[in-house]
């Protein structure tokens, strides 16, 4: 009973999540989250652009809160809308954007529109990032699959499953889908198998011949002040073999 109600939880909030993203599809919507508190349940809209989701005098989220208490059964949704810092590395947000321009200005320019999103995923400060636009839906005679991709990127291991930001979205054009699939890699994450170089400093290196060039002149000094307290020694007498000594 436990599982089938753990389960049954669980596709309701997909199908939420899903009701949500399909009609607030918009420029800057990442994704949502939703988060079940003693009051009832909290969703969070992850956007870079909130004017848009909120709508005007927050029209957009008094329609949403009533649809999902008839459709859904939700007795107190909690709506909240979340800006994202920084757009440009948000997996999502970034696939999403690609797709919209897709829809407005379609796929022949999709080279330009991937190398642009690609610069300024870098230009964010991101460690290395990769987009994929494949489908029926890109200029050519068949269904192709383009990559684009620059710097640092894990494609094995636990970074690459856990750490790397991924996100893909779908754009259905008359010419047919394109899909994109966008992962970063944030500066955030420390990598394992990063080194750091220290710096010394000149001063320092400096100062160590001129210690020992004093050392070396101060030891000739005190080489000879020995020799000048020790007393001349007299010569020694040498015996013959008749007993007499000689000098």
């Amino acid at each position: 009973m436990i599982e089938r109600q753990f389960f049954a939880r669980k596709i309701k909030e997909q199908q939420i999540e899903e009701f949500i993203s399909s009609n607030l599809d918009k420029a800057g919507y990442s994704h949502t989250e939703i988060i079940r508190t003693p009051l009832g349940e909290k969703i969070i809209i992850y956007t870079s652009r909130p004017s848009l989701i909120v709508g005007r005098k927050g029209t957009n989220i008094k329609e949403l809160t009533e649809v999902l208490k008839k459709k859904f059964g939700m007795e107190n949704p909690q709506i909240e809308v979340s800006e994202i810092d920084t757009p440009n590395l948000n997996a999502k947000s970034v696939a999403k954007h690609i797709i919209h321009t897709f829809e407005r200005f379609g796929p022949k320019r999709f080279k330009s529109i991937g190398y642009k999103a690609l610069q300024d995923i870098m230009d964010a400060g991101a460690l290395g990032a990769e987009i994929v636009i494949s489908g029926r839906g890109v200029p050519s005679s068949r269904a192709k699959s383009w990559r684009f991709k620059t710097g640092y990127l894990k494609k094995s291991g636990h970074i690459a499953e856990s750490l790397v930001k991924k996100g893909q979205a779908t754009a259905h054009l008359k010419s047919g889908s394109v899909g994109v699939k966008v992962a970063i890699l944030t500066p955030d994450i420390i990598l394992p198998d990063k080194i750091t170089l220290k710096e010394i400093k000149k001063e320092q290196v400096q100062e160590q011949p001129k210690e020992q060039k004093q050392e070396e002149k101060k030891e000739p000094e005190k080489v000879q002040e020995v020799i000048k307290k020790q007393k001349p020694r007299k010569p020694r007498k040498k015996q013959t073999k008749d007993g007499n000594n000689k000098t």
